[in-house]
């Protein structure tokens, strides 16, 4: 799973990616037109894991991840004002959802943006830019499409991608991003390969001072509700200090301001959910490991994550769900007491399930 980060210059963006990934990356230089790209790896916060590590205490630990990217779009500032490149999006279109990062602090050190701070202005421009970078795209193709089918060279794939995109193009320029617009199975499959970035699942970060000021959100908010867009409020400056700190002293030092964790985590988990993943997990003395998968997936799809082998093998899947794990102690208990049930290839896997592949080696 990979995440972008994207934003205006200047609105934290750089301090959010330290603060996710417990990093020190110094923040871009825009000016200077710095072309880095940060990457990143950070775990998907998951108490049940941690329960099942505690239980288990297996040899090794692998946790969900998400991989993020910082850097991927950039806004190139010149003498006479921001300019967004016609490729403005390009290394973001291999991310599977995009953090919107706006600014709502003042700072002491970061001029302001011309006509002062307003979050919901800038969500506003950076959206419609989403949807200018795709129909930008669009046209460019539709033109080459409709030239082979004056031309009789367009294929049959191609055939069937032209209407797919005539529907697109009409729902841009109604400035509705392709997230929003119904499209079928085959629909899809015929313009996967556009990657289109307003067809990308959004969240949108408001990096507030340490006390928020409510007149700057309140318009975010009523923006975000009215548009569907998740929404975390956090200060990406704090929220990079706690991220330095060892685990004790963060959890004293959120404890003090009455936080009961990190912003950073529920920003995380918020971006998990989005992209429609679920966890399933397997546990033993040598390994507990979480295992993402998508949302409404069979046991099948499961043993296939897990190995091709075990798939091609599967018998039956042993499932016991966490809340029966927990309440049991541990796997061998829970099986003990009668709760563990066998599943067929096509068992939907819910969130947090406990799974035991059975299959044939031969």
């Amino acid at each position: 799973m990979k995440v972008g980060i994207i934003g205006l210059p200047e609105a934290g963006k750089t301090t959010l990616f330290n603060a996710l990934t417990r990093s020190c990356v110094p923040t871009h230089s825009y000016a200077a037109h710095d072309d880095a790209v940060n990457l990143g790896v950070v775990t998907v916060p998951d108490p049940r894991f941690d329960f099942a590590v505690e239980v288990c205490a297996p040899k090794k630990q692998s946790p969900a991840t998400i991989e993020l990217s910082d850097g991927g779009a950039r806004v190139q500032v010149h003498d006479r004002g921001e300019k967004f490149g016609a490729d403005f999006f390009a290394g973001v279109r291999n991310m599977d959802a995009l953090v919107l990062v706006v600014r709502a602090f003042h700072g002491d050190t970061v001029p302001l943006p011309d006509g002062g701070l307003d979050p919901a202005r800038d969500l506003r421009r950076l959206h419609d830019e989403l949807l200018l970078a795709d129909l930008t795209v669009v046209e460019g193709r539709l033109e080459r499409l409709e030239k082979a089918r004056l031309q009789k060279r367009q294929t049959p794939a191609e055939a069937a991608e032209h209407p797919v995109l005539l529907r697109i193009r009409e729902h841009l320029e109604a400035n509705r991003p392709v997230r929003s617009l119904d499209l079928s199975g085959e629909e899809e499959r015929a313009i996967r390969s556009f990657a289109f970035v307003s067809g990308k699942p959004l969240i949108v970060v408001a990096n507030t001072d340490e006390t928020p000021e409510p007149s700057l959100l309140e318009p975010l908010w009523d923006l975000c509700r009215a548009e569907q867009f998740p929404l975390i409020e956090l200060c990406a400056r704090v929220e990079m200090e706690c991220a330095q700190m060892s685990p004790e002293e963060e959890r004293e030092f959120l404890t003090a301001l009455g936080i009961e964790e990190a912003a950073r985590d529920r920003l995380i988990r918020e971006a998990y959910r989005v992209l429609g993943y679920i966890s399933f997990f397997t546990v033993g003395p040598d390994e507990v490991r979480a295992w993402t998968l998508r949302d409404g997936s069979t046991a099948l799809a499961a043993a296939e994550k897990i190995h091709t082998d075990i798939a091609r093998g599967f018998i039956r899947a042993e499932v016991i769900t966490f809340d029966d794990f927990r309440q049991h102690g541990g796997w061998d208990q829970a099986k003990a007491a009668g709760r563990m049930r066998l599943e067929g290839k096509e068992y939907r896997v819910h969130d947090g399930d406990i799974v035991h592949i059975r299959f044939s080696r031969g």
